[in-house]
């Protein structure tokens, strides 16, 4: 059984508990709550209720629709986080683009974490020794740190101290999430370690990200040949940057003829893409520079 059977097999264990009457878990204080804290439930999408006190209004429907192609494709790689209200009723606390997202995807149930009353610290002390163990992915543990932050309000600074790991470590892991979901999945399925991906994440264009993802998983590169990559993809930009600024237009000879006629002198000018440029006036003794200096004041 792969891992990620094993995470769902708990999810619709722990979801069968919490339909039970009888095992309405309201508080840490009550009967099976440690099996609940810290860990992802399968939920079903119509009994989540939005947060009312959600800043966010507005959503971009195409913007929807990519990450519902995403999730029939992938999956959800980040659970929501909702808080119980009531039995089997829950109210949405992170992940409002998830939830609408699975539902345009037509998902009945949802991967969540569930906070339930004076958890605080049990969820803590689940998150830090989630953190611990060995046989975590390396999104696993940014996520773990991403709650650590969200759901607890930690720094990174007192998580280092709560993980005792260094606070460019949690840095470097918190850095994953911005990949692209393809890459993170791929991350959590073995295709490329870590070290690929804090290679990848300099790319900050999506679309890139994912082309250079897929050479290296199709020609298995080293992470020192990823960087080389990237290292080139970035030196293209900025070749192709310097040569749009290098570049110059043309402005029409009836606009130079003006400055020509004016002046009475050949004049030179330059102008690069961006509009900036300059005009040189050519002089060829100190009565000429006169002259041209009295042209100027008048």
């Amino acid at each position: 059984m792969t891992k990620a059977t094993k995470k769902q097999a708990l999810g619709r264990g722990l979801s069968a508990l919490l339909k039970d009457p009888a095992n309405d878990i309201q508080s840490v204080t009550d009967k099976n709550a440690e099996q609940l804290v810290g860990n992802i439930v399968e939920l079903d999408v119509e009994t989540i209720e939005i947060n009312p006190f959600q800043p966010r209004s507005n959503f971009n429907e195409e913007s929807l629709q990519e990450l519902a192609s995403s999730i029939t494709e992938l999956g959800i790689i980040q659970p929501i986080t909702v808080r119980k209200i009531d039995f089997n009723k829950y109210q949405l606390i992170s992940g409002e683009r998830r939830l609408r997202a699975s539902k345009l995807a037509n998902l009945k149930t949802i991967p969540a974490y569930i906070r339930i009353a004076n958890d605080n610290d049990s969820l803590m002390m689940a998150l830090v020794e989630n953190i611990q163990r060995h046989d975590l992915d390396p999104i696993e543990v940014a996520l773990s740190y991403q709650r650590l932050i969200d759901e607890i309000g930690l720094t990174q600074e007192q998580m280092s101290e709560k993980v005792g790991k260094k606070r460019s470590t949690i840095t470097n892991y918190l850095r994953l999430l911005k990949l692209d979901p393809i890459i993170q999945t791929g991350m959590r399925d073995g295709f490329i370690s870590m070290g690929h991906g804090r290679a990848l994440i300099n790319i900050e264009n999506h679309d890139a990200q994912i082309d250079i993802y897929r050479k290296v998983v199709r020609q298995t590169l080293s992470v020192r040949e990823t960087e080389t990559l990237v290292k080139a993809y970035q030196e293209s930009l900025q070749t192709k940057a310097t040569k749009k600024t290098a570049q110059s237009f043309e402005l029409p000879e009836a606009s130079k003829r003006v400055f020509a006629d004016y002046f009475g002198a050949k004049i030179e000018v330059k102008a690069t893409a961006n509009g900036k440029g300059k005009i040189i006036i050519p002089f060829h003794s100190e009565e000429d520079f006169n002259r041209l200096l009295k042209l100027i004041e008048q």
